[in-house]
């Protein structure tokens, strides 16, 4: 029996395994991949996290786990099925075992959201890829699209305009949404054009991407755009599958609760880009991270002393 699970070693199950570990707490970070970070790994350069400029996601994701690495924290490999709510204990179901605590945080995160067009699938891994900072490199010195608007997207082109001979960002929307900062940095780019009103329908490709078929929101009129690449960057989704039983989630999928983390189900919290807020970066991930941990020691320590 564990003082406390956390499900998901990114920012936010780090900062709460910091903070967990410290408080006294014996607890237990579970990971569905075998490298710590969450998607801050896939990130090409991180450069609003405080004192930490111009810095490698990878790089910034390994420093996290080491810290947790030094304090002692236990981790394990396993992919969370179930979380069933005992009232004064949890119980996590993996792949292989189930798993007890009197309090769970919840930090799976969010995955890459899909176009959902015809080729999408099919090609994903052969020129359809979701992480410019993964596979840009494959794709050095050719022609390359990216799909989307936001911050995520204008930085998958600038990083992309670096290697490819050209990039393609398509917007459906008339303006971009990205943070100022950003789009300065991509009009300074001039390999990279902007298309505007303007919608993936197809994938094109066998073996591997040769092309788009776009489509002009303004005109109507569908054409061909030959690339060997396509980066897709248009949001996430939250990964949320394993508790979708539970009585702690918006339409949207993500996770209600305050700042402080906690659900309405007592000794369940949240932490990260799973919980619903308006702002999910790194740094709001950490901190939720920190006060769910907070919230989980105070529930641990008022329990011990009822049951004393």
């Amino acid at each position: 029996m564990y003082d406390l699970i956390i499900i998901g070693s990114g920012p936010a199950g780090l900062a709460a395994a910091i903070y967990g570990i410290r408080g006294g707490l014996k607890l237990l970070v579970l990971e569905s991949n075998a490298m710590s970070g969450g998607q801050v790994l896939k990130t090409y350069e991180v450069d609003n996290y405080p004192g930490m400029p111009a810095m490698d996601g990878f790089e910034m994701g390994n420093a996290f786990k080491k810290h947790a690495d030094r304090l002692g924290v236990e981790f394990k490999t396993a992919k969370v099925i179930s979380v069933e709510d005992k009232g004064d204990r949890k119980v996590i179901r993996t792949k292989n075992e189930e798993l007890e605590a009197h309090t769970v945080i919840l930090a799976m995160g969010a995955d890459h959201a899909r176009l959902g067009v015809s080729g999408e699938e099919e090609l994903t891994g052969r020129g359809v890829s979701y992480c410019a900072t993964c596979d840009g490199a494959f794709f050095r010195g050719r022609r390359a699209a990216v799909v989307g608007g936001g911050d995520a997207a204008l930085e998958d082109a600038v990083y992309l305009s670096k290697i490819c001979s050209e990039v393609f960002l398509i917007h459906r929307r008339d303006e971009l949404r990205g943070a100022h900062i950003l789009q300065k940095e991509l009009a300074g780019c001039n390999n990279v054009s902007v298309l505007y009103s303007t919608t993936v329908e197809r994938i094109n490709g066998t073996d591997m991407v040769g092309g788009l078929t776009l489509n002009n929101l303004r005109t109507g009129q569908q054409y061909e755009l030959e690339i060997s690449a396509v980066f897709i960057a248009v949001g996430i989704v939250p990964c949320s599958e394993a508790v979708k039983e539970l009585p702690i989630l918006d339409e949207g999928g993500y996770v209600t609760a305050g700042e402080d983390g906690a659900t309405v189900l007592p000794g369940l919290f949240v932490a990260g880009d799973l919980r619903r807020k308006p702002l999910r970066q790194i740094v709001t991930a950490a901190a939720d991270g920190a006060n769910a941990a907070y919230s989980a020691i105070a529930y641990c320590n008022k329990e011990k002393k009822r049951n004393n």
